[in-house]
């Protein structure tokens, strides 16, 4: 038996999703292979409309309107997502998988008081009772480290903080202590000193229920000390993957070693301008042929507009793959 396998919690393969415009039908999210094991957290970064988000929307089929799966599976816990009734992934989605969004304060309900929307999936995929639930949702609310949590539930979102009102979001997402955590940007928006305690709080959390965890993120340096292996998009793409020591320590995607150059320095002089990528994303469905990153690529050569690359391990790091032609050219010159 496979025993990489086993530990495999979310193996997702040749993931597409398509928008309907005015001008056709576009790609968003092309052909992204990612996977998580049992009690690892995967780190999905990239810059804003590169589908990071889109991705793990439609794991869940949580899709707007006229944005929809072409093609891929995506198997969590042996089943397929994608072909599952929608009875079964109901009782998935807060369940099994928690879902930490982006912006806690259009997430959660404003007409609804905190502890009941604690309560609602306790509710329906534990069967609590309301009172065993309320108990909980207690539990829960100290767990992320609010202060007086009884009082608290009575609390309408527009009355927390939004490190407070992002603290409940967590706290929702680990009601059902899920096998695996999606937390969508959860930091956004919030001062260092809250996005610290929210990192180290996911740690904890992660280290005392066992579960596994999706951290996604446009910011590098946040998530260095948090993840195991990173996975970097582009362009509704994943052009580097690698374990988060590795991918810091031997970038070798022109799009990775970018993101972390634009990372500020303290040893960095005082008057030095800030490192940045030049250009701008493709519009969906208006990507060149070739490589999606050379229009923008200090590296770029004739082969890149022509083809797409594919994620190909780097020499002697089996678990580092990059999708650039530049890069495996000068594998095989070495």
């Amino acid at each position: 038996m496979n025993t990489t396998t086993i530990e495999r919690l979310l193996d997702v393969r040749d993931l597409t999703v398509e928008i309907e415009t005015r001008r056709g039908t576009a790609v968003v999210v092309d052909g992204i292979d990612l996977y998580v094991n049992k009690g690892e957290t995967l780190g999905v970064v990239g810059e804003s409309g590169c589908g990071k988000s889109l991705t793990m929307l439609s794991l869940m089929r949580l899709l707007p309107n006229k944005i929809k799966v072409a093609r891929g599976t995506a198997h969590f816990d042996g089943r397929d997502l994608q072909t599952m009734s929608n009875a079964d992934l109901r009782k998935v989605r807060g369940g099994d998988i928690g879902f930490v969004f982006q912006d806690p304060m259009t997430s959660l309900n404003p007409v609804m008081r905190v502890g009941d929307q604690i309560c609602e999936p306790l509710i329906y995929h534990r069967k609590m009772s309301k009172a065993d639930a309320r108990l909980r949702a207690v539990e829960l609310l100290r767990l992320v480290g609010i202060p007086g949590p009884e009082e608290r539930l009575m609390a309408y979102p527009h009355e927390l903080s939004g490190g407070m009102r992002q603290r409940v979001m967590i706290a929702i997402g680990l009601a059902c202590n899920p096998k695996l955590l999606i937390a969508d940007e959860p930091t956004t928006a919030l001062d260092v000193t809250i996005q610290a305690q929210i990192v180290d709080l996911v740690k904890e959390l992660r280290a005392k229920l066992g579960m596994s965890v999706v951290w996604i993120t446009h910011d590098l340096a946040l998530i260095a000390g948090l993840v195991d292996r990173v996975a970097v998009l582009y362009a509704g793409t994943v052009v580097e993957v690698a374990p988060v020591d590795e991918l810091y320590a031997r970038p070798s995607h022109p799009y990775t070693r970018g993101l972390l150059a634009s990372i500020p320095k303290l040893s960095d002089p005082p008057a030095s301008r800030l490192s940045s990528i030049g250009g701008t994303p493709p519009e969906p469905g208006r990507r060149a042929k070739g490589c999606p990153f050379a229009p923008r690529c200090p590296l770029v050569e004739t082969i890149c507009h022509e083809r797409v690359p594919k994620l190909e391990p780097l020499a002697g790091a089996a678990n580092h793959r990059a999708a650039c032609f530049v890069v495996q050219k000068m594998q095989e010159a070495a």
